[in-house]
């Protein structure tokens, strides 16, 4: 079942086109890895997704129904699709669980007993049942990340993205970061995952859509995308990337 479709979506800021023609779908259970140089578009398309920004012509559909048109609540579309940044963006002035339990008691008014019981088993999940009670300056930054996306989960959602996740932290914090990823691979969601990290993609991803100045030049499965990509830019970055480990 198509859980996302994206036909001829464009973004444009001013007069730079930063999306053009972007068209893809995602099924539910997948892991798509969106790739390429930054710049592209990557962390544009994935706020056109969430609804942050608006497209400039094009459609986005999930389950169906069409989250581009103004009719749409789109306060409702963000309870079924969550997205984890780059920074951790954790409120300092509450705990850990207190971070995990604010969005269901708000926003899907889950009782508050409810909440602090799906916040621990999730904590559990990222490995970081023992830091509820810590605050987000007590954490290292792969633990803080580890706790950005348990409260994204918190919210149930039917998709989740990642906009280069591991981006800001050291090599052994990726690690702590990638294997939660990696946990959450054949659940009933669809992950978008915007990474630099192509050997991690190439393991965990079902399909690769690459992105270059706004266009999509390759989306096929990881296999065929990693080992025998079709444009020749794809072959140049993954040459360039390769020489650059």
């Amino acid at each position: 079942m198509t859980m996302i479709k994206l036909e001829n979506v464009r973004k444009s800021y001013r007069t730079t086109r930063i999306l053009n023609n972007v068209s893809f779908c995602a099924h539910r259970g997948e892991i798509v890895a969106i790739i390429g140089p930054s710049g592209c578009g990557k962390t544009t398309l994935l706020k056109c997704i969430d609804g942050l920004e608006k497209i400039d012509n094009g459609t986005i559909t999930i389950e169906g129904h069409d989250i581009t048109k103004k009719t749409k609540d789109l306060s409702k579309l963000r309870q079924n699709v969550g997205i984890v940044f780059q920074q951790y963006n954790l409120f300092p002035h509450m705990t850990v669980k207190q971070n995990i339990v604010l969005a269901p008691l708000i926003v899907k008014r889950m009782k508050k007993n409810d909440a602090e019981i799906l916040a621990m088993l999730l904590l559990e999940k990222v490995g970081l049942l023992d830091k509820m009670d810590h605050y987000p300056h007590q954490l290292s930054g792969g633990q803080a990340q580890r706790v950005a996306i348990a409260r994204t989960l918190a919210m149930k959602p039917k998709v989740v993205m990642f906009d280069e996740p591991t981006s800001a932290l050291d090599p052994h914090m990726k690690v702590e970061v990638l294997e939660v990823i990696r946990k959450l691979k054949n659940q009933d969601m669809i992950i978008l995952l915007v990474t630099h990290e192509l050997k991690f993609a190439k393991e965990i991803a079902d399909r690769v859509v690459f992105l270059y100045n706004g266009q999509v030049i390759e989306n096929d499965s990881a296999q065929n995308v990693f080992n025998s990509p079709k444009n020749e830019v794809t072959k140049k970055y993954f040459e360039k990337i390769s020489g650059a480990e």
